[in-house]
């Protein structure tokens, strides 16, 4: 679905304003160089083995199996949300 005028016309005007006040973070952002870092990646996978875990000590009534899960859905949301993009510093 293509922009509308108005909302192209904001677009520009917010581009421009990034520009003005911070026209180092408009040139990382331009450039594509901002970056998760590996930690984050690290969370996600962690995440998503946990919900696997989860899953599965629920289905399987093992609750050893659900509370690791449960315990690494934490710790990977944690290291992937307390990640920030390198270039963004």
């Amino acid at each position: 679905m293509p922009l509308s005028d108005r909302e192209r016309k904001q677009l520009e005007e917010l581009e421009a304003d990034l520009a003005a006040n911070d026209p180092q973070l408009a040139q990382r952002l331009s450039s594509g160089s901002v970056r998760l870092r590996g930690k984050a990646y690290v969370g996600l996978v962690l995440c998503l083995l946990g919900l696997i875990l989860l899953i599965t000590g629920v289905s399987t009534q093992l609750i050893v199996v659900g509370v690791g899960g449960f315990l690494a859905m934490g710790t990977g949301a944690y290291l992937a949300l307390g990640s920030r993009p390198t270039g963004l510093r």
